[in-house]
């Protein structure tokens, strides 16, 4: 049953990402080009996203999901130096590629090898974030 639910809950985040757009890097690029060729579409999105997530995040306390576990905790409302660089490098390469990373899984339906490519990418560097965290944190308890 679990899996059911998560093939289902994949599948409608991924259609909503295709028929939003979010896929078509030039409307996520469109987003941030505010001096420019500005898209404002990519804001009801986030409002579409954001605005049911908040109200739900009201009901989570005293729950537990249908399929067992337990609901993530929100995260801590403090701004720290790993939030800070993981914001602000997300940030670059969501300018540059135009993609995040749900979008980016989404894209490879597409075919053609610049959607591989950024997977790649993402990939390596996902896997280089907790090696690179553990360094920074490391100088910066030695300063």
């Amino acid at each position: 049953m679990r899996i059911l639910i998560a093939l289902l809950a994949g599948g409608l985040f991924g259609s909503g990402l295709f028929i939003s757009g979010m896929t078509d890097t030039t409307k996520v690029q469109g987003w941030l080009d505010v001096f420019g060729n500005w898209d404002p579409t990519l804001a009801f999105v986030m409002g579409g996203a954001l605005i049911p997530m908040a109200i739900a995040w009201r009901f989570v306390p005293g729950r537990a999901p249908l399929v067992g576990g337990a609901f993530p905790q929100p995260p801590a409302p403090e701004v720290d130096r790993r939030l800070v660089v993981g914001s602000v490098l997300f940030g670059v390469g969501w300018g540059l590629a135009g993609l995040c990373p749900g979008p980016a899984i989404a894209s490879l339906s597409y075919g053609g090898t610049s959607g591989l490519v950024f997977m790649a990418a993402m990939l390596v560097g996902m896997g280089a974030a907790p090696a690179i965290a553990t360094r920074l944190d490391r100088l910066a308890t030695a300063s």
